[in-house]
């Protein structure tokens, strides 16, 4: 079961038994457990939401964290990129929600900002899961890249995309809304690249990416970051920086799937 299901499960069942709860604030510890923020000053992550607690270790600016709700009046429940789950403050020095830029204030703007953040969130749930190459797409305990994109779909919405990587991107092509530029994207748009060649420009100069087989995907979170798994050694389910980086020059196309 899902954090955020657990979450909700937890509130209503304190809202019976204890009568306690708000509404308002069962709303609000709900959004929370679905809410995504980027760490904008360092700050350690402990096991308690105490300053006297053990630190788990200490993230650091530019993390991305999934916050799973609030803790007292001055603590955050948190999960970190490898899946660890600890205590930050909730101090705005710290931590900076992260939004969908999607610009406009039409109803349909707004239904797709919604359902751009139920398959991020979808997806930022996973963190820490496992990588495996060709992992079962009947169960969770691993994924490939491609795996975990189809999943967080179900997750969130009950579509089946393709089961690979390559389908996928035929898939978001064919809607039409494919860019080749990476910076035009917007939060939630799919990424595909091709495979990796080394860090430098000069290896990807002479690709012909029109032609380039794609071998990895991944989704879009905005700020130059991206949603992925790729290998045992990066553990699992994370994020990475995109720009100045081997995804920057391995990129092919992106778009979106909903």
């Amino acid at each position: 079961m899902k954090i955020r299901k657990k979450v909700l499960t937890a509130s209503l069942t304190a809202v019976m038994l204890l009568g306690s709860l708000s509404t308002t604030a069962l709303i609000k510890q709900v959004e929370a457990a679905t809410s995504t923020s980027e760490i904008i000053w360092g700050v350690n992550m402990r096991k308690a939401p105490s300053t006297s607690s053990s630190v788990i270790r200490m993230l650091k600016k530019g993390e991305d964290i999934v916050v799973l709700g609030q803790s007292g009046s001055y603590w955050l429940k948190v999960k970190d990129t490898n899946g660890k789950i600890g205590y930050v403050s909730s101090s705005s020095k710290y931590t900076k929600a992260i939004s969908n830029n999607n610009s406009g204030d039409s109803s349909n703007n707004n239904s797709t900002s919604s359902n751009v953040e139920k398959v991020i969130a979808a997806g930022m749930d996973y963190l820490g899961t496992p990588y495996e190459y060709g992992s079962s797409r009947s169960n969770t305990k691993t994924f490939d890249c491609s795996d975990f994109i189809r999943q967080i779909f179900k997750d969130a919405f009950g579509i089946t995309l393709p089961a690979d990587s390559r389908a996928q991107g035929e898939y978001v092509k064919d809607k039409g809304n494919a860019k080749k530029d990476w910076t035009q994207l917007k939060r939630g748009d799919l990424m595909y690249f091709m495979s990796y060649k080394g860090t430098k420009a000069s290896a990807y100069s002479n690709v012909n990416k029109s032609k380039a087989k794609i071998t990895h995907t991944g989704i879009y979170l905005g700020n130059g970051k991206i949603l992925h798994t790729y290998s045992k050694e990066s553990g699992g389910v994370t994020t990475s920086k995109i720009d100045g980086t081997h995804w920057e020059k391995r990129f092919l196309y992106g778009g979106s799937a909903l």
